[in-house]
Order: structure tokens, then sequence, then C-alpha cells
């Protein structure tokens, strides 16, 4: 429907232009949590069809949720927040969203501009809180630009790989007349890979100590598949970073490990290598200083070439260095799929590791905030059956939990299984209620470790010896413990909680039959 058209019908509000303007640009989906200055918005989400509109408890998992969605239906969603508190709270998954390469259509109300010089209780700055988690960022000056703005902010959100578009709507540009409906604008196309960095790249690419470092979109099956190919033919290794936000993996795909996160076995990793390709990645850095060891976990003499960066279309710089190397006919070494027996006994992050790679349903979404439990799970799911796995790119915990509710979203034809350690759990656990509200196919596994485990490792690495038992109790949660079957139920999940790996395996079937939600304790 064209501006022309639109004049001859009833007359739009604000609001109701945003939402014609946001489903004719592509984005069908809210994950909402508003207040008193979105209700015009919500009341135009219920007399227009074609959005679909999720609730959330908390702002985190709304914009957690979108970081999710993009992930996986390549495109954005919105979410729906109330004015700067309620920004606030979505701002540590909006982190992890821009990291990740997200793109999100962030809607955040504001008072009216009447009301604003008033300083009433719930006026703060908003574009100061949304400024340092947005790529595109604008506030509505009218009713009459509601429209034009969200198409905008659509594009934003589409710009390669993906960026946080926010959108501030003042309320009265939301109950006033005189909106119009704007159509889509494409997003800027993806930046083109450097001719003479190709052939530097394809020079380097030479023997065990190069290095193909790859990120973002390379990690598709497809462009997997090509990485493959030049490994095979140049006898370079592969790589992707410790964070990614999306990967194909499984059998019959190329198999790619990780830079590893401790940082002795991330600079281990690395010291083979002399010439150091990066494709969609950035040069491995450690995620937090330590005292007396180094930041950059390259070796000194190591040569970095920059090919191409995470905005650039990374597809064809694969298939122009496949070229440059010669390797388009050579076959890449694919995973086989891998079946022994179940491990038995008691679950440990190794004992689990197996039952996962035993487990993992043909095309899952695997949701991976496993935290310290986790780090035995990537090698040991290798040749699991094909499953697409989902990292935290940003590093604020608190995000499993709600991209599994994005991703389910996105895929309702597909399983989604979300690992998670307890203390993650616990900062975006309502997710688990719009979980059941919205009958999500989603498993989840706890590990309750009742601890901040990564952080007593923490404690170590910065050089802290022999901590007492206050430093101890303060990443502890076991005083009380945490009942999380409990917990499920009373949140409309089914639930139950296992010790032992035959347990694990069980529950996990079960939880896989389940219409709906299916939260798994696993004590560790």
């Amino acid at each position: 429907m064209t501006q022309d058209t639109q004049s001859t019908k009833a007359p739009m509000n604000g609001a109701e232009s945003l939402v014609h303007s946001l489903l004719a640009s592509g984005v069908d989906t809210c994950f909402a949590n508003p207040g008193t200055s979105e209700m015009h918005f919500v009341a135009a989400l219920d007399h227009i069809p074609g959005m679909r509109s999720v609730l959330t408890l908390f702002e985190g998992i709304a914009t957690g949720a979108c970081d999710g969605y993009y992930r996986m239906a390549r495109k954005p969603a919105c979410s729906l927040l109330h004015l700067g508190p309620g920004l606030a709270n979505g701002v540590a998954n909006l982190h992890n969203a821009k990291k990740a390469g997200s793109g999100v259509v962030n809607i955040v109300g504001e008072h009216a501009s009447t009301h604003i010089a008033l300083d009433a209780p719930l006026t703060s700055d908003i574009q100061g809180i949304a400024r340092p988690v947005s790529h595109w960022l604008r506030s509505s000056a009218s009713a009459a630009a509601v429209g034009a703005d969200a198409v905008l902010a659509v594009q934003a959100a589409r710009t390669q790989p993906g960026h946080v578009a926010t959108l501030i709507l003042p309320s009265d540009t939301a109950w006033n007349d005189g909106g119009c409906l704007h159509e889509p604008i494409a997003p800027p196309t993806p930046t083109d890979y450097d001719k003479h960095a190709l052939k530097k790249a394809a020079a380097a690419l030479n023997g065990p100590d190069s290095l193909l470092l790859l990120g973002g979109s390379a990690l598709s099956a497809a462009n997997l598949e090509i990485a493959g190919k030049i490994a095979a033919r140049t006898g370079c290794e592969l790589l992707s970073e410790w964070s990614n936000a999306r990967m194909e993996r499984g059998a019959g795909r190329v198999a790619v490990a990780r830079v590893p996160y401790p940082i002795e076995d991330a600079l281990a990793a690395l010291a083979p290598y002399r010439r150091i390709v990066l494709l969609g990645a950035r040069a491995p850095i450690g995620f937090f200083a330590y005292p007396g060891k180094p930041a950059v976990l390259t070796h000194e003499d190591a040569e970095i070439i920059h090919f191409v960066q995470a905005d650039g279309d990374l597809g064809a710089a694969l298939q122009a260095l496949s070229q440059a190397s010669d390797a388009e006919q050579t076959a890449p070494v694919l995973s086989q799929r891998h079946t022994s027996p179940l491990p038995i006994g008691a679950t440990t992050a190794e004992s689990i590791a197996g039952v996962l790679g035993q487990c993992i349903p043909e095309n899952a979404i695997v949701v991976d905030e496993a935290i310290t439990t986790g780090r035995a799970f990537f090698a040991a799911t290798k040749g699991a059956r094909p499953h697409t796995w989902l990292n935290n790119c940003g590093g604020s915990i608190g995000y499993g939990l709600p991209v599994a509710v994005g991703a389910a979203v996105a895929c309702p034809d597909r399983k989604v299984l979300a690992l998670i350690g307890d203390g993650s759990a616990m900062y975006t656990v309502q997710s688990i209620w719009t979980m059941a509200r919205e009958k999500l196919d989603v498993t989840i596994l706890i590990f309750a470790n009742h601890s901040y485990q990564i952080l007593r490792g923490e404690l170590t690495n910065v050089g802290v010896q022999n901590p007492g038992p206050r430093a101890i109790d303060m990443l502890s949660l076991d005083r009380p413990a945490i009942d999380w079957t409990a917990m499920a139920r009373s949140m409309g999940a089914e639930a139950c909680r296992v010790d032992d790996c035959a347990d694990l395996a069980e529950a996990m079937e079960a939880g896989f039959a389940c219409q709906g939600p299916y939260l798994i304790e696993v004590t560790v």
C-alpha cells in the first residue's frame, strides 16, 4: 500500500503507521514489555493483523529474544520497551546482540513532548542510555514522521551483519493523527573484500603453521565447506573465534574448533601459527586482562592478515580465496557421525558431553550458556547429528534463555536445546513463563553446581591465592539452594531432576517429545 492509496483510507495515528510500516518492511514479530507510554502501540497491534506479539516479563528477555530471532530468521524482530528504565533493563542483551551482529528494531516509548519538561518520575535520558548499544538512534518528532523513521530503523537493522536500531516514540507522536505508511528501503550492500588483501591471504595460507580464522557468516554450512576445501588444499588450519553468533556443526559438515576461552589454553592453541588470515573474525585477544599475562593471544612473530571484516560479503570472499588457492575441486574433510555407548554413572562435565553427542536431535538449535560445565561439550558434539550452535558473543550473562525464546519463535519446526548454567539462568528465569505461554519447543538443561563456578577459576587467574570463606561465599548459590524443578513448574513448564547419565538421556528424550518447554535440572 502506498501513501497515495492510504490517503483514501481512514486517518492513522502514529502508532498505527508504525505497525503498518514495520509490516511493510518485513518485521512481523514483536517481543514486548510495554507500559503506559506504549499503550497506543499495543492498541495498534490489537487491531492491525500480521504482527505476532510475544509478552515477556522482563525487558532483557525481549531484547535477548530479538537477538535469537535474528540469528535464526535472518531478519529483525522488534522489541517494545517502557521509557528509559525499561530500556536500561534490556541493555545487557542489547549489548550481546550488538556484539553478535544481530539486527534488532528496538522501540522505546517516551513521555509526550509536553510532559518531558515537568520532570515526571520516569523521565530519563533515553538517548544517553541507548547510544552505547545502538548503531542507529532516532526520536520521532511527529506522528507524520513515525512511519518513515520505522522504515529507516529496519533498513539500519538489516545492515550487514546486523545492527541494533533504536527508535524512540514519544507518546503524543503515537496518539496524534497524521501517520503515513511508508514502503521499505533496501539495506546497504555488504562491503567488498580488498583485492590486494586477497593476494596476501592466498599467499599466507600454506602449511600447518598458517591459520584461517573464521567468524560471522563464514560459519554457515556452505561457507564452511569452502573453508574446508581451502584447508585441504593448502594445509592450513581452521579455527573460529571463541564466541560465534551461529555455527553449523555436526556429521556431514566441516568441523571447526574454537579458540579456547582460558588464556593459557588459548596461548597454547595459537602458538604454532606464524600467518593468520582473518575472515569475518577479529585478531584473538583475551577476554580480560590478567596480571603478568598477555592480552594479545597470538605468537609475537605472527603475521596478521586482515582479509575481510564481519560486515563484508564473506561468502564471496571465501569463493575468491578458494579460487586463488586453486581449491575449488578439492574435497573437504567432513565430520563423521560418531556413535558410541552412552556414558554411565554420575553426571559430570565430561559424561554430560558424551550424552549430548549422542542425543542432540537432527537439525536442532543449541543455545550455549553452559559456562564452565560446557567447555567439554564442543569437541564431544562435532560428530553429533547436524545442528546449529549459538554462543554468547557479548559476555553479559543471562543471554541463553531469552535467545532460546527468539530462536524457537523464528523456527517453530526445529527443536531448541538450551544449555544453561544455574547462575546464568537466574538472570532471566522469567523466560520459562514466556516459553510456556507461547508453547515453545524448548528443552532446557540447567547445570546445577550451585555456584558461580567460572568466578572461582577467575580468582586464581587474577592472582588471588587461597581465598577465604567469605570470598567463596560470594560465589556460592547454595544458601539456600534453588529448586529448579519447582521454579519451572510454577511457570507452566514440565520439569525433572537427574544426576545419572542414563536418566539424563531419558529425560532429554521426554523433553524433545514434549509440546512446550521441558526443564531438566542436572546435578554436577
